[in-house]
């Protein structure tokens, strides 16, 4: 060992704070991305930081975060350049000079956990921030998160996380809910809105049965009110129930004037709910939105090695490839296939290996590569209509009111785009006498993409609901 690399070695937790302090690091992302880091090597210039995981989506995000971070701190210190490399835990690199208790020390923080009340607050125990897979398609949703697990109430008020199904959004939500437990006294409750509905329901019938209906309202009242962080997820499905809807409208009033948290999922845009009236949207948008696309290759990758870290089984990179090019909707169905995997790998017992040829076969009625997707106007036209609410024969109708006139549109658009129908056969379909009004709304949807990136997440995600359906 080099003087360099003793004076590192000895200094590097003080390195690690300096650059917390240098660079206004909170405390939670120091705890998740910084404190683990582990120095590993300084040899000429080059100067390597052990990341102590498999997951090629932490690489991704500390290299892009932390590099300069460390490049300055050298620099203090040493008074020389270094180029910082980052790289992850491998057999090779599991000798780091930091002992295995130090390291879990590191990995593990120092939190402390009171399981009833996570108990109490309805909470996914699997669910947090350290085993999330963060990527391009979730960066921003992951550092609003972030944000407001470390000061819940302060910002970004409520805060609305929207995307399609499976891409992780109760994930994030339940992850906040976890660290603030765990770092302060504040009381969390996550629930669906579908559990809020049937609380809604069951306070009304005993409203109607007697004089206890008071007690029953008044108790739940307290429930929803007397929380200091509210985890509301899927609240599309308050849409179309008004009693439901005008009691989260009191609690969100009531918890929102106390300067209390509130985390929301949805699968699109506040602006996009019409069937809600403006005062529910105007205030589901008056925090901060943040959307979560689906996953890309390297992401899916990253995801894959990670699932199969936590179930300790080994499966080779072809086969992790493999599942992460052919499944591209969410992260659900990219754990469901690797589970197709690890419960055959089990019956035949961990002496039998698993080759790619095997794993291909499992998963022949999930995957077939070589059988493109067929899509075709009435699955454009589902699809449709279900993201807007509304039904198939309402965008083939005459309607022409702009609940209506929209998704028309966007049917147009992704039929021409997604199918070899003409603009004639599109027109049919709407029954329409002649194609002029298809292309204009072929072209407008065209134009509108360009400038407008809300419509063209929504049309992505559609698309994304077409190819995964």
């Amino acid at each position: 060992m080099n003087d360099t690399e003793a004076l590192i070695r000895s200094t590097w937790e003080q390195i690690k704070e300096n650059i917390r302090e240098e660079n206004d690091i909170t405390d939670i992302a120091y705890n998740i991305w910084v404190k683990p880091l582990q120095f590993y090597s300084c040899e000429g210039n080059i100067f390597t930081i052990l990341i102590p995981d498999t997951n090629t989506g932490m690489l991704d995000y500390i290299s892009k975060n932390y590099t300069n971070c460390f490049q300055d701190a050298l620099y203090s210190l040493l008074s020389e350049k270094y180029e910082v490399v980052f790289i992850l835990k491998t057999k090779d690199t599991e000798n780091t000079g930091i002992s295995d208790k130090e390291s879990d020390s590191i990995s593990s923080g120092s939190y402390t956990h009171d399981e009833d009340e996570v108990n109490e607050s309805n909470l996914n125990p699997k669910y947090r921030f350290e085993n999330f897979v963060v990527g391009s398609n979730n960066n921003l949703a992951h550092s609003a998160s972030l944000h407001v697990a470390e000061s819940p109430g302060k910002e970004f008020n409520p805060l609305f996380i929207y995307g399609g199904s499976g891409l992780g959004k109760t994930h994030l939500m339940t992850s906040i809910g976890h660290y603030i437990i765990e770092h302060s006294n504040m009381k969390v409750l996550y629930v669906t809105s579908e559990q809020f509905t049937n609380e809604v329901i069951e306070s009304i019938r005993f409203g109607q049965t007697g004089s206890a209906g008071s007690t029953a309202m008044t108790k739940f009242r307290e429930k929803y009110r007397n929380i200091d962080v509210l985890l509301i997820d899927d609240i599309q499905f308050i849409i179309g129930k008004p009693s439901t809807q005008e009691e989260f409208f009191h609690t969100f009033n009531a918890l929102l004037n106390s300067g209390k948290s509130i985390v929301i999922t949805s699968d699109k845009h506040p602006s996009l709910m019409k069937e809600l009236d403006e005062r529910y949207r105007s205030r589901f948008s008056s925090g901060l939105c943040v959307d979560i696309q689906p996953p890309i290759y390297e992401t899916r990758m990253a995801i894959l090695q990670k699932y199969a870290g936590s179930l300790n089984i080994k499966v080779s990179n072809d086969i992790i490839d493999y599942i992460a090019k052919n499944i591209k909707s969410n992260v659900r169905e990219l754990e469901g296939a690797f589970n197709q995997i690890y419960a055959k790998s089990k019956l035949d017992g961990d002496e039998c290996e698993m080759t790619l040829e095997n794993a291909m076969d499992i998963l022949k009625d999930t995957i077939s590569p070589n059988r493109p997707a067929v899509v075709t106007a009435p699955l454009i036209l589902e699809e449709v209509a279900k993201y807007y609410g509304i039904s198939p024969e309402d965008i083939t109708s005459k309607k022409r009111n702009a609940e209506i006139v929209l998704p028309r549109q966007i049917f147009m658009y992704l039929c021409r785009e997604m199918t070899d129908i003409t603009l004639k056969g599109i027109a049919a379909l709407l029954d329409k006498k002649d194609h002029s009004t298809v292309l204009h709304g072929y072209n407008k949807i065209s134009d509108e993409i360009k400038t407008n990136s809300e419509l063209r997440e929504t049309i992505d995600l559609i698309i994304n609901n077409i190819k995964s359906s």
